[in-house]
């Protein structure tokens, strides 16, 4: 899924971080305001509550400008602006309030695909 999403918006901009890492919500805030592609790479079952906003695309119009409240502020929002998560985990068991603020697409492979693919 990481190489899938790297190829595929490699000429926009993408960003790539971690949760992990200590400076993901600049960077974050960063993409929103520039329009740019972000990828947050090795999510566990658990997301930052950080995140909801974006993630349910919570924007509100102030002064003809395009916002969204992020951890204390609020910034300006780019219309192009796209966050994709990607996770290690073979069956990852995500809360109900989080599966529904998102698509989630398993990129698994399967024996039955993996044969598909080879008789192909």
């Amino acid at each position: 899924a990481n190489r899938w999403v790297k190829n595929m918006e490699r000429q926009n901009g993408l960003q790539i971080t971690k949760l992990s890492e200590s400076g993901y919500l600049r960077m974050l805030e960063n993409c929103i305001r520039l329009g740019w592609p972000m990828l947050i790479e090795d999510l566990g079952e658990a997301l930052d509550a950080t995140l909801s906003p974006v993630l349910l695309k919570q924007t509100f119009l102030q002064a003809g400008r395009l916002l969204i409240h992020l951890g204390d502020s609020d910034i300006e929002y780019d219309t192009n602006f796209r966050l994709y998560l990607t996770t290690k985990l073979a069956n990852p068991h995500y809360l109900p309030e989080i599966c529904i603020q998102v698509t989630l697409v398993n990129f698994t492979v399967t024996l039955s695909g993996l044969e598909d693919q080879l008789l192909a």
